[in-house]
């Protein structure tokens, strides 16, 4: 009777035993440093932001609502290669992914390196780049990228985007009207009658192809460079990040998942030397 009412117990210890075993000896597979595993997913399991803003990037499955596209993936595949699971943490803009690093909130995230962001987080080198544009009225008198920097002119823009981060540094007359997020921008150039609208390329292109009152923008004012990154102070977490994203891209998984997602347009970054 005694070792019958133990019995379950036991079970319950053995099956965690060979779970962690499992994942130990996964991540010794793939020859990743307990240091690394460590650094990357301090709680057991690698927290992964993910921007559904960018429509790139991530998207949701129509049937399950799980995440996919080539963020989702590469989390998916840094998972495995460390052993352990991965939690995906929502987002709807990459201001607001940013603004949850100071917080703890995630162990890897998904976003265009800038210079503000690059002082809590190291960046790997870019696994896409994609262009940032503008859309404007139909009948409007801009039509050259210089042309968006005059007095008068009014710029929707996603708050902490890329886009936004760059605009701040680089636009001298034009003013800034910063949304909650890329959705929200094109609310508010649509509400207030603002003279451009910027954005990343291919959501803005979508847009504009659903409505007859405005038009894409010739050429594009930066190219955004998308990549993985970690908080500042995980040291061996960002080396191998670095070599990760190399080999993901080298090896054709960035363009497969981005293909697979509807993506391909979206342009693989070129290699990239690393430690």
């Amino acid at each position: 009777m005694v070792m019958t009412a133990r019995a379950p117990t036991f079970i319950k210890a053995l099956a965690r035993l060979f779970f962690i075993l499992s994942y130990v000896s996964c991540a010794m597979a793939d020859n990743v440093p307990p240091n690394v595993v460590t650094d990357l997913a301090p709680s057991g399991k690698l927290r992964a932001a993910i921007n559904f803003g960018n429509p790139v990037l991530a998207q949701r499955d129509p049937a399950t609502h799980a995440p996919r596209g080539v963020t989702a993936e590469l989390a998916r595949a840094l998972a495995q290669r460390l052993g352990v699971p991965v939690e995906f943490v929502a987002f709807d803009a990459a201001g607001k992914v940013f603004e949850a690093a100071k917080a703890g909130a995630w162990d890897v995230a998904f976003l265009a390196i800038d210079p503000v962001r690059a002082a809590d987080i190291d960046f790997t080198a870019p696994y896409v780049v994609i262009e940032g544009i503008y859309v404007v009225p139909s009948n409007s008198s801009l039509h050259k990228v210089e042309d968006v920097d005059r007095d008068g002119v009014r710029v929707a823009v996603g708050q902490g985007s890329a886009y936004d981060l760059y605009l701040t540094r680089s636009l001298e007359r034009a003013k800034l009207i910063r949304a909650p997020s890329s959705s929200a921008a094109i609310e508010i150039f649509l509400k207030d009658r603002l003279e451009a609208l910027a954005g990343v390329k291919q959501p803005l292109v979508a847009f504009a192809k659903t409505d007859a009152n405005v038009r894409v923008m010739a050429g594009r004012f930066m190219a955004i460079e998308q990549a993985m990154g970690t908080p500042k102070g995980r040291g061996a977490g960002a080396r191998y990040l670095r070599k990760f994203v190399e080999e993901m891209k080298s090896s054709g998984f960035v363009a497969k998942t981005l293909q697979a997602s509807g993506q391909a347009d979206a342009a693989v970054a070129p290699p990239s030397a690393v430690e």
